[in-house]
């Protein structure tokens, strides 16, 4: 899940574009299950509206995490057009615990990352996914920030705990910058 700056909040949703003329929204989920997210109870925008979800399907298409939901108090299209692109959150406190080997993207963006060697590779700043499997998006200390694969063979350690994780991407996968 998308992480915010406010750290008791989680990103477990955002809004997409209005789905008919009735007040349903196009909603991109972020949770595992992705009908799950309306289980968590009110979602909450970062300007304090709460919104809770009606009903809930899952959209036409190939796309597992998008849905098409009906929100309490949208009735209209319109309605509906004003939220586009809105992020949902939750207290952290509401989601399930995390098992040993798995993360919530809250949880790895701000981590510093080192390299196999031990040298500074930069921080977490995203966790992405656009379809082929999670990727972990680096900002190195100089230069654009880079994507590597979210594998136990490339990020081999994940330390919550310690503030780090350790990469060892494959030769070629990332530019150093040498000629």
């Amino acid at each position: 899940m998308p992480a915010r700056a406010d750290a008791d909040l989680v990103v477990v949703a955002q809004f997409g574009a209005a789905h008919g003329v009735r007040g349903e929204i196009r909603l991109k989920s972020f949770t595992e299950d992705p009908l799950a997210v309306g289980s968590y109870g009110p979602l909450e925008s970062a300007d304090g509206r709460t919104f809770v979800i009606a009903t809930a399907r899952p959209a036409a298409g190939k796309a597992t995490d998008m849905l098409v939901v009906a929100v309490e108090g949208v009735a209209t299209r319109d309605q509906a057009e004003a939220l586009n692109r809105l992020e949902l959150l939750i207290p952290r406190d509401r989601l399930p615990d995390a098992d040993p080997d798995e993360f919530y993207h809250a949880d790895l963006v701000g981590l510093e990352v080192v390299m196999k060697d031990g040298s500074e590779a930069g921080t977490v700043v995203a966790v992405r996914n656009f379809g082929a499997g999670d990727l972990v998006e680096v900002a190195p200390p100089r230069g654009p920030s880079f994507l590597v694969p979210f594998t136990r063979a490339v990020v081999p350690e994940v330390d919550i705990a310690g503030r780090r994780v350790v990469i060892d991407p494959p030769p070629g996968l990332i530019d150093d910058g040498t000629e």
